[in-house]
């Protein structure tokens, strides 16, 4: 593999602890002719041009219109046309625009403007040493090919280090999680480091809540969750994963915690994630049960995998042509699975958790189904936390009393003199006013 990149791509021994950590980086030494990479910053990658189904250009260039006019109207666009955008998202998000779109998705704008320079201190102060040291060896484990994350001394991976250890501050309860190095390198990718962390924020804390704590109990509840739909919308599949003893634990995590950053094409990861960032969780469980389905869906495959090991390499070996954005995403958003029918089998599962279940209990109600019920609940809560909100009242005006239309004076062929001696309208009742002794203007003295 390093023969193939070039042998400067070889890490010193000291940091040759994992097959997949490759060495120093192309924005330190300079691209080569070996280090072309695709449009994702992947180096050597097969991305470089777009694929025979890849949108034509003048598709994207519409859709980098709409969203365009959506963000500059995004309170506007959220309360009234959320659908537009949901649909949107589904189509996919240009590369362009996801460092706009993915921080008002999830609400992370919201979060930076109410936390003013908060991000700096933590990154700026020191790291509890027990976590500094576990994000250290994780480091260079996170996208190695890719052109940001190849160098120890690179601005990929001191972003990343200066990203995860912001978090272990910011929520020191929680510490740090293994499965958050690929969440936050994804959006390092889009985003600057301060915008990726309060989004990674939004991700832990809103979205996925419970997932990242030293418990996990979010994701033993979605485990059991997602082997409920999957005895409902697959029976073969889950009769066959009960057979060989596979059970959600064993493959669901990485999936689920990782956001399948590493078991999809980056192409589809991206995919997948404007499909999240709108949706929710709901997003995560039609993945997975379209991974499965592509993998044992048929007896002949199932068939294939008489044991735990065999199905378990079935569920990580898919073809990737069956993986590509388009026919992939399709298939997920097919997937008949209601935000209704997902909180009712949540609600079902809880009821079953046995009381002797370590760590606290999950609380599934304060996830968030997507950036319509994020732009709801900031919504609301920026009104609580203002000044009471004024009331509109409706003021009516008393109308007023009809008055005759002003009638302007006939004056065409008659002279002033006529105008002053000749009686118009009718006598004004009232004490007599003396009156002049002359009828001719002429004559009237002053």
């Amino acid at each position: 593999m390093a023969q193939a990149l070039g042998e400067d791509l070889v890490q010193p021994p000291e940091l040759q602890d994992d097959s997949s950590s490759l060495g120093s980086d192309s924005e330190l030494s300079g691209p080569g002719p070996y280090r072309q990479a695709d449009r994702y910053g992947f180096i050597g990658g097969s991305s470089a041009e777009p694929g025979p189904n890849h949108p034509p250009a003048d598709l994207i260039r519409q859709r980098e219109m709409k969203w365009v006019e959506m963000t500059s109207h995004w309170e506007k666009t959220m309360s009234r046309r959320y659908k537009k955008v949901k649909m949107q998202c589904r189509k996919g998000i240009p590369s362009a625009l996801r460092a706009r779109c993915w921080p008002l998705l999830c609400g992370a704008h919201v979060c930076q403007k109410n936390s003013p320079g908060t991000y700096q201190e933590l990154a700026e102060a020191p790291g509890d040493p027990q976590w500094m040291e576990t994000i250290g060896r994780d480091l260079h484990r996170q996208f190695p090919l890719h052109e940001m994350f190849v160098s120890p001394q690179g601005h990929g991976q001191q972003g990343l280090l200066q990203v995860l250890k912001a978090y272990t501050l910011y929520r020191p309860e929680q510490g740090y999680c293994q499965a958050q190095g690929p969440v936050a390198a994804v959006l390092l990718m889009h985003l600057p480091p301060e915008e990726a962390f309060w989004c990674l924020v939004q991700i832990c804390e809103v979205y996925l809540p419970g997932y990242y704590g030293p418990h996990m109990e979010a994701v033993r509840l979605d485990a059991e969750v997602f082997m409920a739909l999957l005895r409902r919308l697959l029976p073969h599949v889950h009769k066959h994963l009960q057979q060989v003893g596979v059970g959600p634990l064993l493959y669901l995590p990485e999936w689920f915690l990782c956001l399948f950053a590493r078991s999809l094409p980056f192409p589809t990861v991206l995919r997948v994630w404007d499909a999240f960032l709108s949706e929710g969780a709901r997003v995560l469980f039609r993945v997975g049960l379209t991974l499965v389905r592509l993998a044992l869906g048929t007896a002949e495959q199932r068939g294939a995998c008489p044991g735990l090991l065999e199905t378990l390499g079935a569920l990580r070996a898919i073809p990737p042509t069956q993986l590509q954005e388009e026919a992939f995403m399709s298939q997920v958003h097919s997937v008949v699975l209601s935000e209704r029918d997902l909180q009712r089998e949540i609600k079902a599962q809880l009821a079953q958790l046995p009381d002797s279940a370590p760590g606290p209990p999950p609380r599934p109600q304060v996830r968030l189904a997507g950036a319509q019920a994020i732009f709801e609940a900031q919504q609301l809560a920026g009104v609580r936390r203002g000044a009471k909100p004024e009331v509109p009242r409706i003021v009516v005006q008393p109308p007023e009393e009809p008055r005759p239309p002003r009638r302007k004076p006939q004056t065409r062929g008659k002279t002033f003199h006529g105008l002053l001696t000749r009686a118009r309208g009718p006598p004004i009742e009232g004490p007599p006013r003396p009156q002049r002794g002359s009828t001719s203007f002429l004559d009237t003295r002053f």
